[in-house]
C-alpha cells in the first residue's frame, strides 16, 4: 500500500505542502509566501484565491520534487492557521470577501457589547473560549451584517463559512465536502466543546443561521477525496486539525501534563489536560485538542500570544535592522544585556492571559546608549517572557507540573531564543530533531486514517531529541527580570481607545 502523506501546512504567511515517509520524515517541502493586507489600523485580511493557489501549486511541486506518482500518496492531511475567516458562495466557490484573519481587531467593540450584556459567560461555559476579536464567530457576524446582501443569501442558505481548513476542504473536493474537525471547531466562538455541536444560542445570539456551518468531524478520518484534477488522481482526504493542536500531535504529547510551545507569527503554549475539560480562572482557553476515530475526546489548555515571530518581521522590515529575520540572533547575542530595554510588541493588542485588545506595542528603557543590538534581544526576551505569562497561568489552572516544554516554530531554530526561554521558566526546553511537527501531526492524523501507522504509540518513537536548553539564571534573577517585565506589561495596557 501507499507509505507516503502529504501534509498541507497553510499558515499566517505562506502555504506549505510536505511529504513524509512512513518513518515520519519529510522528503520533500514546497514553500510559497502570500500577501498580508491591512486596510485600517488592527485590521488583517487575506485574499482567500491567493491561499487556494499559493496551497495548490506548492502541493503540485512537492510531488515533482519528490518524483512520487500521486498513487504513491495514502492520504492528505491539513494543518492551517486557525479563526481566519471566509464566507464563499456555495454555487460559484467564490469567497464574497477578503478572509478575515486571526489576527484583526475589527470585532473588538462587538465583543465589548457581548460582554456588557453579560452574554460572555454563557460562551465561556459552552466554548471554553473568552469572547474577544481573535475567534471566528464575531468575524462571520460582522461579515453577515456588513457586506451587502450577505444575510440575505445566508438565509436563503446560499452561503458557506469556513475556517481556512474548510475552505481548503471544499475546493480540493470540488464542493463536495463543507466540513471541519473538532479541534477547527472548537475555535469558532460557536462551538459547545462538551456535547461538541453547534450551540444555537450563540448562533442566534450573533444572529448567525446554521446553514452556513460545516459539518464537524473528527481529526483523524476520511472527509472525501481530493479531487482527480489537482494532483492526477483521487487521494483520500484523512486528518484535519489547527495549527496548534497539529504541532501538540506531532510533538507526540499524548499524555496529561505534557505541553508545547509554537514559536511563529504568534507563539501558542498548549497543555495536554487529558480526557475532561480543565476551566481557567487566568482567562486561558480550555479547547479541544484532537479526536480520533472511535477514541475519547483530548483537551488542552491553550495559552496564545499574539505577536512573537512578527516582532522580529517588524525589526527587520519596519525598522530595518536586519535584512534577514535569521540575522537577529547573532546581533542579540552581540550584547550581554538589553541594556535596560525592554519591548512589549502589543502591535494588535495582547493575547492570554490579558486579553487586552487596547494595548499598543510600548518600548521602555531607552537611552541614548541604546542600539539596535539591545532592541534585537529586548524582543527575542518580549517572546520568552510572554510564554512565562501563560506558562504560569497554566500552572496554577490545571494544578500540573511541567516537567520540561517541547518547542517548535521557525524562531526555535534560534537557539539564544531557546536559552533565554529556559532562563525565564526555570524549566529544560527541548527541541526535536524534526522541526515541521505541525505539518507533521497533520499527516499522522491523515496516516493513522489511512492505515499507515497503527496508533499514538506507534507515532511516540518517531519523536526525537536535537537540542535540550538548560537554565542557567538564578531564581532571584529571574524574578527580577519578570517583575520589570510585568511593569511593562502594565504600561502598555488600554492604551488605544475603542475604535481607533
Amino acid at each position: 500500500m501507499p507509505q507516503y502523506v502529504l501534509a498541507l501546512d497553510q499558515g499566517t504567511t505562506s502555504s506549505r505542502s510536505i511529504l513524509f515517509d512512513s518513518d515520519g520524515e519529510a522528503v520533500a517541502v514546497a514553500q510559497r509566501e502570500f500577501p498580508q493586507l491591512f486596510p485600517r489600523p488592527g485590521w488583517v485580511e487575506h485574499d482567500p484565491e491567493a491561499i487556494w493557489t499559493t496551497q495548490l501549486d506548492t502541493m503540485r511541486q512537492v510531488v515533482a520534487r519528490a518524483g512520487l506518482r500521486p498513487q504513491d500518496i495514502a492520504a492528505i492531511g491539513i494543518t492551517n492557521q486557525r479563526e481566519t475567516t471566509v464566507v464563499w458562495d456555495r454555487a460559484t466557490g467564490l469567497p464574497i470577501t477578503n478572509a478575515i484573519v486571526w489576527q484583526c481587531r475589527r470585532t473588538a467593540e462587538m465583543c465589548d457589547r457581548l460582554r456588557a450584556e453579560g452574554f460572555d459567560q454563557h460562551i465561556r461555559e459552552r466554548t471554553g473560549l473568552v469572547t474577544d476579536a481573535y475567534f471566528s464567530g464575531t468575524k462571520v457576524a460582522w461579515i453577515l451584517e456588513n457586506i451587502p446582501g450577505a444575510r440575505e443569501r445566508a438565509l436563503q442558505g446560499s452561503l458557506a463559512f469556513g475556517t481556512i481548513d474548510t475552505f481548503l476542504l471544499w475546493r480540493l473536493s470540488k464542493g463536495r465536502v463543507h466540513a471541519t474537525d473538532v479541534s477547527n471547531a472548537s475555535r469558532t466562538l460557536l462551538f459547545d466543546i462538551h456535547r461538541q455541536r453547534w450551540d444555537e444560542t450563540i448562533l442566534d445570539h450573533l444572529g448567525i443561521p446554521a446553514s452556513v456551518l460545516p459539518v464537524v468531524g473528527p481529526s483523524s478520518g476520511i472527509f472525501g477525496v481530493c479531487d482527480q484534477e489537482w494532483l492526477g488522481a483521487e487521494i483520500p482526504l484523512a486528518g484535519v486539525a489547527g495549527d496548534q493542536q497539529a504541532a501538540l500531535f506531532g510533538q507526540a504529547c499524548f499524555g496529561s501534563g505534557m505541553a508545547k510551545n509554537t514559536y511563529g507569527t504568534g507563539c501558542f503554549l498548549l497543555l495536554n489536560t487529558g480526557t475532561q475539560p480543565v476551566a481557567s480562572p487566568s482567562g486561558l482557553l480550555t479547547t479541544i485538542g484532537w479526536r480520533l476515530a472511535d477514541s475519547p475526546t483530548t483537551y488542552c489548555l491553550e495559552g496564545a500570544v499574539f505577536i512573537a515571530g512578527a516582532a522580529i518581521q517588524w525589526l527587520r522590515d519596519g525598522l530595518k535592522l536586519i535584512r534577514e529575520s535569521s540575522e537577529v540572533e547573532a546581533l542579540a547575542g552581540s550584547v550581554p544585556d538589553s541594556g535596560g530595554v525592554v519591548f512589549v510588541p502589543a502591535f494588535v493588542g495582547l493575547g492570554a492571559p490579558y486579553w487586552d485588545p487596547y494595548a499598543r506595542g510600548t518600548i521602555l528603557g531607552l537611552t541614548r546608549g541604546s542600539t539596535a543590538a539591545h532592541l534585537a534581544l529586548a524582543a527575542l526576551e518580549s517572546i520568552a517572557f510572554q510564554t512565562r505569562d501563560v506558562v504560569d497561568a497554566m500552572r496554577a489552572d490545571a494544578n500540573l507540573h511541567l516537567q520540561t516544554l517541547r518547542v517548535d516554530g521557525g524562531a526555535a531554530r534560534n537557539n539564544l531564543l531557546l536559552q533565554i526561554q529556559a532562563d525565564m521558566l526555570g524549566l529544560p526546553v527541548q527541541r526535536p530533531r524534526q522541526s515541521e511537527t505541525t505539518a507533521l501531526g497533520a499527516a499522522f492524523l491523515a496516516g493513522l486514517a489511512a492505515g499507515v501507522w497503527g496508533s499514538p504509540s506507534d507515532l511516540a518513537s518517531h519523536w526525537r531529541l536535537d537540542r535540550e536548553f538548560e537554565p542557567r539564571l538564578s531564581d532571584s534573577d529571574r524574578q527580577t527580570r519578570y517583575a520589570r517585565w510585568q511593569e511593562a506589561v502594565q504600561r502598555s495596557r488600554e492604551w488605544s481607545p475603542p475604535g481607533m
